[in-house]
């Protein structure tokens, strides 16, 4: 563990990068959990000393670095480290996005917010948008985060965040790749960034339409309006809607559970909400790109899942590729609940954005370390152990700071003179300026006497 947080941080200015090192540790170690969300109270619970816990909180809020280089840097070294496989269906490889928030409900003047389920609306969070490239390590699913996306202070709505972290996932997919998201997504969003490849989740009352009026049948007016393509029924006014006849039905068996899974499909279908004033670029896409419907029923939920695509997959292809969008949400699950970074206790306008990306670091290097190492158990009960996090996060939290490791040159405390600096409460004493006593005499009196 402490092998690849070096790794991380070693490149950074001397004097950050021992402070961010000591800062990572503590994130992974999971002591934020006994401070509830505060930083330096968790930095100094691993040992160190007082200035050495003012370093790193320096290092933190007020270094030269930022996240995109350390996920960058972290990109890097999984693929070198030749453990992790990536997860491809039909000649695509997988690529996930998602939206998470942490919650700040005392944080003042905060413009972004996050919808949050058990209230039912929008509380007040930092939000951050997170592209990830899912695979394996072994047999456990391990997303590989490749970029994070903070919201636009100027336009803090999560609609404009999910705008951008579109635009910056087309930007960097690969011709073998496509995108997955969960049906907080609109279709209309990837469209307009012109990517081609994507699966997507629909809810149950989707409805699409064909691209072309059906055939004329020979009396009456000819058809000039496409067809409806609903999969499901639904009800309105009491009366029900059937739904269209699939053009294909299919049905295989789950490699998991063994069970008979049966999937319903429409091919070259059209958006329902499609814009009419697009360029001519996007125009041509959607006219040569059709999008597939694929109704799945599982017997062991009660609802079916509706994808949609617009790359060619079997339906088992599909059901297997749009599984694999849950490793994006393993990430900011270890961030916040077996890393403690669900509270926090941070208010300047970089260390509130820069700590919960830390987090989300954190919690992926500790996945993968956790991943690639044996398991370890957490009593004699713990007879048939995983490779988990949360079982490395109990041992180093054991452990404390590894003082007797071993550092590179690299990693030291900048030697930098402060003897002629002032120091204390020298330093930030305020002081008032002296008033000549000219410029008292010749200012002019705010009332004058009135002359009788």
């Amino acid at each position: 563990m402490m092998s690849v947080l070096i790794a991380l941080v070693i490149e950074l200015p001397i004097g950050t990068n021992l402070g961010l090192l000591r800062v990572l540790w503590t994130l992974a170690s999971g002591q934020l959990l006994t401070t509830r969300g505060a930083l330096i109270p968790a930095l100094a619970n691993l040992g160190l000393s007082d200035p050495e816990v003012l370093r790193a909180w320096s290092a933190f809020a007020n270094g030269s670095w930022d996240t995109h280089r350390l996920v960058m840097t972290w990109d890097q070294w999984v693929r070198q480290d030749g453990h992790w496989e990536r997860s491809q269906y039909g000649g695509y490889r997988v690529t996930a996005l998602d939206l998470t928030g942490f919650f700040r409900p005392c944080l003042q003047h905060c413009p972004t917010t996050h919808y949050d389920s058990p209230a039912g609306k929008a509380l007040k969070a930092i939000p951050l948008g997170i592209v990830g490239e899912v695979g394996r390590v072994g047999a456990q699913r391990f997303t590989l985060p490749c970029a994070l996306v903070r919201a636009d202070v100027e336009h803090p709505s999560e609609a404009v965040l999910e705008v951008e972290l579109v635009r910056i996932a087309v930007q960097q997919m690969a011709a073998d790749e496509a995108l997955t998201a969960d049906r907080g997504f609109k279709p209309v969003t990837f469209v307009k960034a012109g990517c081609q490849r994507v699966v997507l989740r629909r809810p149950k009352n989707f409805t699409a339409r064909r691209r072309t009026a059906p055939p004329y049948g020979g009396r009456g007016r000819k058809p000039s309006r496409p067809e409806i393509v609903r999969p499901l029924p639904r009800t309105y006014r009491g009366q029900t809607i059937a739904a269209t006849p699939p053009d294909r039905v299919e049905t295989w068996s789950d490699p998991q559970s063994g069970v008979s899974v049966t999937a319903h499909e429409w091919f070259d279908v059209v958006l329902p909400d499609q814009p009419k004033d697009w360029e001519a670029q996007t125009r041509q896409w959607v006219k040569d790109t059709p999008w597939t419907i694929v109704l799945i029923f599982h017997p062991h939920f009660p609802q079916p899942m509706l994808l949609i695509m617009t790359i060619a997959l079997s339906a088992p292809q599909a059901h297997a590729f749009y599984l694999d969008r849950w490793g994006i949400e393993h990430p900011p699950l270890v961030a916040k609940q077996m890393l403690g970074a669900a509270r926090q206790f941070v208010f300047a306008a970089e260390a509130r954005q820069r700590l919960p990306e830390l987090s989300l670091l954190a919690g992926s290097v500790l996945s993968y370390v956790a991943a690639c190492e044996v398991a370890i158990p957490t009593g004699f009960w713990d007879r048939a152990p995983q490779s988990t996090p949360g079982r490395l996060r109990r041992l180093l939290t054991r452990v404390g700071f590894p003082a007797d490791f071993p550092l590179p040159e690299r990693l030291r405390e900048k030697r930098s003179r402060t003897d002629h600096l002032p120091k204390g409460v020298l330093a930030h004493r305020r002081t008032k300026q002296a008033v000549s006593q000219s410029a008292v005499h010749s200012s002019t009196p705010v009332c004058q006497p009135i002359q009788t």
